[in-house]
């Protein structure tokens, strides 16, 4: 073991995400600390729109010039400290895959389980990681004892994937998945809430509810959800893709008895990486997705059994939490709002142009809705693209019609008066 420790500490391994010399202590963290120092007297919600401590977080990132993106709903960038790590790792690998992989590398999931358990405010031990929020929630999704007529109530408006895997079941097993429809926005807890208690019946075992809406932004109270569902003796899977690493919550204070998220979203992790939480005292009852030895048995690493994966990405995701902590989720959160609110306030009275989004900030953070009258969301995200190079998303889903505009931490406000002008000029030739 000595022998080991040694060798590790000689390839510069012991440098990693985890260590006093992680590559954002050694990139970012005197600067970091330097502009938090100047903003600690402000309040996260002033914090917001102090343009020079923000500048300081845009410069860590290396998103292209050529593009404005702002589909940071669909997946966001990793700041460089990030895609280094990524690269380190991938390079140690392949020195020696069989060894680096397995002797080495995958012994740091647990440093990475410690540090998510941190940012979500949970036992270490109800953290597994994975791939993205598909296979968070599938894992649970097909890891649910149910039996045929038992019922699930989700969604029209929940994310394809989830929806699909609760179809399957039914179709290959019977059990009844029931969804229920919003008309968005909606900034009532008691409205949302007692549209799913209307749905319950003494059959129905599960409510399935997404955090944050991904086509147009709605933030969902999942712990009034929660309450109502405990009360009548149902569980609570929550869907928190566009939720985790945005909005500063401990995933326990939700309330839900399961959650699923991606990482390479708002937490601006490596591609392709996610987390599942389990309540500790449920992990058992849940069968894992992929086989393991012990499928019933109570420890959450059952659901890590992949064979062989990117140990590289997790090494990248401690990294991804090093940024997250040091601007803190609160101050982040508040300013994604921000450059939300910026950008929509400015463009909601422009005539032919609708917001399908709340401003409130019970109801909204990052994701914003927007329409111009007289043109597809196709057209309109064809028409922001090819004439000024903003990369958006048009969102046709159920009752959802809109672009979705979705900033990140890396977006400048010249990028989004860019937008406002763009939805302007457009609005103005229908």
């Amino acid at each position: 073991m000595a022998n080991r420790r040694t060798f590790i500490q000689q390839i510069g391994l012991m440098a990693g995400a985890f260590s006093a010399n992680s590559l954002f202590n050694q990139a970012h963290a005197a600067e970091f600390s330097a502009a938090s120092q100047r903003i600690q007297a402000l309040a996260p919600g002033d914090a917001a729109a102090d343009e020079d401590y923000w500048s300081i977080i845009q410069q860590a990132f290396t998103v292209s010039p050529n593009i404005t993106n702002l589909n940071n709903g669909g997946v966001s960038p990793s700041p460089r400290v990030v895609q280094e790590a990524v690269a380190r790792y991938n390079n140690l690998t392949n020195e020696g895959p069989s060894y680096f992989m397995w002797r080495i590398l995958d012994q740091g999931r647990e440093p990475v389980r410690e540090k998510l358990a941190a940012l979500a405010g949970c036992d270490k031990e109800e953290i597994a990681v994975n791939r993205n929020a598909t296979e968070a929630l599938n894992t649970v999704i097909y890891g649910l004892s149910l039996k045929a007529g038992d019922e699930v109530i989700g969604t029209k408006q929940d994310y394809p994937n989830m929806i699909n895997a609760w179809k399957q079941r039914a179709i290959r097993e019977g059990i009844i998945y029931k969804q229920i429809s919003f008309v968005f926005p909606i900034e009532d807890d008691d409205t949302i809430v007692a549209a799913y208690e209307k749905a319950i019946t003494p059959k129905t075992k599960i409510i399935h509810v997404t955090h944050v809406i991904n086509w147009i932004g709605q933030i969902m109270p999942v712990k009034k959800i929660s309450e109502m569902a405990h009360r009548h003796g149902i569980e609570v899977i929550c869907d928190g893709a566009h939720s985790f690493g945005l909005m500063d919550y401990a995933i326990p204070d939700l309330g839900c008895d399961y959650f699923g998220t991606s990482l390479h979203k708002f937490l601006s992790a490596p591609i392709g990486s996610g987390m599942l939480w389990i309540k500790k005292e449920k992990i058992e009852k849940i069968w894992p997705l992929v086989c393991n030895d012990k499928p019933q048995g109570t420890d959450i690493r059952k659901f890590e059994t992949l064979g062989t994966r990117s140990f590289p990405i997790e090494q990248g995701i401690g990294e991804a939490c090093n940024f997250q902590m040091a601007i803190g989720s609160k101050r982040k959160e508040e300013r994604i709002r921000y450059l939300k609110n910026y950008w929509a306030q400015k463009v909601k009275d422009i005539p032919k142009v609708k917001i399908h989004t709340s401003f409130q900030a019970a109801y909204s953070c990052a994701i914003c809705g927007v329409s111009v009258d007289g043109m597809t969301p196709g057209e309109l995200e064809t028409a922001l693209f090819n004439d000024y190079k903003i990369h958006t998303v048009g969102i046709v889903w159920e009752n959802v019609s809109c672009v979705r505009i979705t900033p990140h931490v890396y977006t400048r406000l010249q990028d989004l008066d860019k937008l406002v002008k763009a939805i302007g000029t457009i609005a103005s030739k229908k």
